[in-house]
């Protein structure tokens, strides 16, 4: 082998090793079957979640497999397989996941989430997560709930001082079941020995 292509080969390995390294997630499939037009529309849904989509050698990718310690992917690199690559890490499944609902001949493999060697069924379950930003207002609201609960409290509080009507006490309920209680108590003890 001459010297260029050992080092254009290298170069890519090391790119790889980056690409991996840097990445939220990394999910293998193979696209045996799909045609032109359905490997160009997986590419568009994956563009537009910021999602990097290449094919490589196997052997480049074991390579740079074995250089960022995932050892266990390799096994998975058999075949006519594209990479999947993104910093956010639900985005390759969810997209993938959905195309492959629609087109049976791309099928997911494995892949790697935060550093770690991940099987079909923890892809599957990244794929039923939301984006990033659909987590992140599902904490927002989940911490907005209370606040927005007491400023409807003290909104109702507020509008019934306005317009004159009193608001229950929470003394109320108490002095009730004291008045119970003694109406049904004896009135002397005359009364209770009778």
């Amino acid at each position: 082998m001459n010297q260029a292509t050992l080092a254009a080969k290298q170069e890519l390995v090391s790119e790889i090793t980056t690409k991996i390294k840097d990445a939220a997630s990394v999910v293998v499939v193979e696209y045996r079957g799909l045609t032109v037009a359905e490997v160009n529309e997986l590419r568009r849904n994956l563009r537009s979640e910021e999602v990097e989509f290449k094919v490589y050698k196997n052997s480049m990718v074991e390579r740079a497999v074995d250089a960022c310690g995932f050892e266990d992917l390799k096994e998975t690199l058999k075949g006519p397989n594209a990479i999947a690559i993104s910093k956010d890490a639900t985005a390759p499944a969810r997209v993938l996941a959905k195309f492959a609902k629609k087109h049976e001949n791309l099928v997911l493999k494995s892949g790697i989430v935060e550093g770690k060697v991940v099987d079909l069924a923890t892809i599957n379950e990244l794929a039923t997560l939301p984006n990033r930003e659909g987590m992140l207002s599902m904490l927002l609201s989940c911490l907005q709930a209370p606040v927005r609960s007491f400023a409807c409290v003290v909104k109702a509080v507020s509008e019934a001082k306005e317009n004159g009507t009193a608001t229950p006490k929470a003394e109320e309920p108490a002095t009730e079941v004291k008045e119970e209680a003694q109406e049904a108590a004896p009135e002397t003890a005359e009364e209770a020995k009778a």
